[in-house]
């Protein structure tokens, strides 16, 4: 492969990469705080049509941006409400959340399928956008690609720098000694839960005006499912969940080139398959692997019931 179509597949794996980023990062915080939320399908495809919907009627992308975060938020509330509030189980109620954004977004979304808007513009810094190779591929990208790394530093310097980032991994590791010191710990996973939604519905709106600007029903297509993955996968730090991202970005680049190269002998079905046989190996892995290599934040997935 020479330079002239690598470059283009790199910065199209960065492309791909960004949603699947922003919303394993969500997740990340999410999970570290003993929260396990596995509605982000869902609640990726509320931002993202209602991220369309916004930038449709205002023309404003940032709105648009802001209205996909709000989404996000606002879905991750309900499910914050049947875990945290009436504790409910946190798988089931994570499975119901997606499956409901799912439909919502449907609903909300069926005026707009198969409209287009104009795509997030990419930035160019005068004449450093120019530069042969590194130009393309980290100098002439939009907005969301560059704040998605600047969300990963900041959440790596949060939760392993500071004393908010120390209380929310004390509340994921042991809820009980952390609720003895006097931390509210539903209001900390409240908070938690809530940045997750916010990113997972930033992802959406990514996809929706700039990985593919326009709507459609299932835009994410199961990154949502990836994005859980790549948690695990990074191990919950941060920088090894960006990797993983761009790891990932890089595969779902790989068959479409494959398709594009003309292997014919491969049906084109099989290739699209690639990234999700991928997330089943790492999966796998990561199950043989055992747990406790992993080191999950010990209460993760388990209610919190305050002791008297």
């Amino acid at each position: 492969m020479n330079v002239s179509v690598l470059v283009p597949a790199l910065a199209t794996a960065t492309t791909s990469a960004t949603p699947l980023l922003l919303a394993a990062m969500g997740e990340t915080v999410t999970e570290r705080a003993g929260v396990l939320n596995l509605g982000i399908e869902g609640m990726m495809l509320v931002g993202a049509v209602c991220a369309f919907a916004i930038d449709s009627a205002s023309g404003s992308q940032i709105l648009g941006i802001a209205a996909g975060a709000f989404g996000g938020a606002a879905l991750s509330v309900v499910f914050a409400l049947l875990t945290l509030t009436l504790a409910a189980n946190q798988v089931a109620s994570g499975l119901a959340v997606a499956i409901f954004g799912a439909g919502l977004s449907s609903l909300l979304g069926a005026g707009f399928v198969g409209r287009s808007v104009v795509p997030l513009a990419h930035l160019h810094i005068f004449l450093l956008s120019d530069i042969p190779v590194l130009g393309p591929l980290l100098l002439r990208q939009d907005l969301l690609v560059y704040a998605s790394v600047a969300i990963t530093a900041g959440t790596w310097w949060v939760l392993g720098r500071t004393r908010t980032g120390m209380v929310l991994r004390a509340v994921g590791e042991n809820d009980q000694s952390a609720y003895a010191l006097g931390y509210n710990v539903i209001r900390i996973r409240y908070l938690a839960v809530l940045f997750g939604g916010a990113m997972s519905g930033l992802a959406g709106a990514y996809l929706s005006l700039a990985a593919t600007p326009m709507w459609m029903e299932g835009l994410t297509a199961g990154r949502g499912w990836i994005a859980l993955v790549l948690v695990v996968f990074g191990a919950w730090r941060p920088w090894r969940v960006l990797i993983g991202a761009y790891l990932f970005g890089g595969i779902s680049v790989l068959q479409l080139y494959l398709q594009g190269a003309g292997l014919v002998a491969i049906p084109s079905q099989i290739l699209a398959m690639i990234p999700y046989l991928a997330t089943i190996i790492v999966l796998t892995a990561i199950s043989a692997g055992g747990a406790r290599r992993l080191a999950a934040p010990a209460c993760l997935g388990k209610p919190f019931r305050a002791t008297t």
